[in-house]
């Protein structure tokens, strides 16, 4: 028995994993990891991967980076954890005014949670709140964006539209508005005019329900777990516009897409707003510790702010909120974004990525061939019919497979192959992804 083996052994005998089939272990085997170095991921036999999807979206400066790693182990030689809730640390100071400082002007507070689907219940939570202080409680629905997704907790999974994770739980979950999606595809040139046609859907429903609606809450320039779905600025723009004219909140999820994911800090910055929320985690602490941080206006935490005895405040807690070693990784992670210049860096490596994008566009069964700073996707499709394949044909796990077997963690999304890389990969690494992609897509047509 190999190390791997042993390993695999002891992990079936107990552990359930997530957003898996266990089943599916009986023929396709786990990977168990020893370590991390950069972007590649050892297993116990000695073979690597390389890590294109950044351990699901959050490793941005590689594993067992030395910068991170010494500043959270001197975190951990003074405190390691304290309530949040009548006490505070430095970090967690600290972490507040630098993400204050470099989201969009009017996030004037950051409230803390333990992860993404977390951060989006705050904000979900806050907004209504906020409604509810100002006299005006029937403001309690939210719009959502067709294809979207916000977490797998009963409130996200209310405001999020991909049936895979949603449809089992629908009994326990909210009825939520759905707009239409401003999903677009690059390579036809219809971005803009997806964007308006999905802004007039949008009105069309604020129209009807705005007086009773809390917020709109949408995952800005790329819709991730729907399959890397991309759309142009102009929707968050015209979407800003549209929630200031019918005084609705507007939620933007950056937990997937901040910190560099679209070729700008944030998303939103692309269209030169400030939302009402800004949800952040994932890249937030470079894929080291849970933190999620939601950012908000001064006037919102205005309507909180009163005597006790008004019970206005906002009772919301995590026992791990603000935990500082999380949050010297958090400071770290913007260091880092500072001393390298990262994102005007990333400019090289997606020109990398379009060069290699072009080529995979040649393939006759890759469609739909995209990137939005940071994040590539394609889409795999019958190259005798033209048509995707059927989900249950599963060919994404066959490239999967494939990937795993020449050295690359490629983890598709039904028939969409995507890159999401930590920023640390050179031209050799880059050429080692776009290879094993296209063999692998390849190989999913077998």
């Amino acid at each position: 028995m190999t190390r791997n083996q042993d390993w695999q052994r002891r992990d079936l005998n107990v552990l359930w994993h997530p957003c898996t089939q266990m089943k599916d272990h009986e023929s396709i085997p786990l990977v168990p990891v020893e370590r991390g170095e950069g972007p590649w991921l050892y297993d116990f036999d000695g073979r690597r991967y390389l890590d294109i999807i950044s351990s699901w979206w959050v490793n941005i400066f590689g594993h067992a980076n030395p910068y991170i790693n010494d500043r959270i182990k001197a975190q951990l030689d003074k405190l390691e954890h304290v309530i949040l809730a009548g006490f505070s640390h430095g970090p967690v100071v600290e972490l507040s005014e630098r993400l204050v400082e470099i989201t969009p002007s009017g996030l004037d507070r950051a409230f803390y949670a333990d992860n993404g689907s977390s951060g989006v219940e705050v904000a979900l939570k806050m907004s209504y709140h906020y409604w509810r202080n100002c006299g005006r409680a029937e403001k309690s629905e939210f719009v959502t964006v067709a294809n979207s997704y916000h977490g797998e907790t009963l409130g996200t999974l209310s405001v999020g539209d991909v049936g895979l994770y949603k449809d089992t739980y629908g009994p326990l979950l909210r009825a939520t508005a759905t707009a239409p999606s401003p999903a677009c595809r690059q390579d036809r040139g219809d971005c803009r005019e997806r964007a308006a046609e999905a802004l007039d859907g949008m009105r069309r429903i604020l129209e009807e329900q705005a007086d009773r609606t809390a917020a709109v809450i949408v995952e800005p320039l790329v819709q991730c777990a729907a399959g890397m779905l991309m759309h142009h600025p102009d929707y968050i723009r015209g979407l800003r516009m549209l929630c200031d004219e019918f005084d609705v909140h507007l939620i933007a999820d950056e937990i997937a897409v901040g910190f560099g994911r679209t070729g700008t800090l944030f998303a939103c910055e692309q269209a030169d707003i400030t939302p009402d929320f800004m949800c952040l985690s994932k890249g937030l602490t470079a894929g080291y510790l849970p933190l999620a941080a939601v950012l908000t206006s001064d006037t919102v935490y205005q309507a909180f702010y009163d005597d006790y005895n008004s019970m206005r405040a906002f009772l919301h807690s995590h026992s791990f909120t603000g935990n500082p070693l999380a949050c010297a990784a958090a400071l770290a992670t913007l260091d880092l974004f500072e001393r390298d210049d990262v994102i005007n860096a990333n400019l090289k490596a997606q020109a990398i990525m379009d060069r290699h994008l072009a080529e995979l566009a040649q393939e006759p069964h890759i469609t739909n061939v995209r990137r939005t700073g940071m994040i590539a996707a394609m889409d795999l499709i019958d190259p005798a019919t033209g048509e995707p394949f059927p989900s249950g044909d599963r060919r994404g796990v066959r490239a999967y497979q494939y990937a795993l077997e020449h050295e690359l963690l490629l983890r598709p999304l039904g028939n969409t192959l995507y890159w999401m890389p930590p920023y640390v990969l050179d031209e050799d690494d880059y050429r080692h992804v776009f290879e094993v992609t296209r063999d692998a897509a390849r190989a999913a047509l077998g």
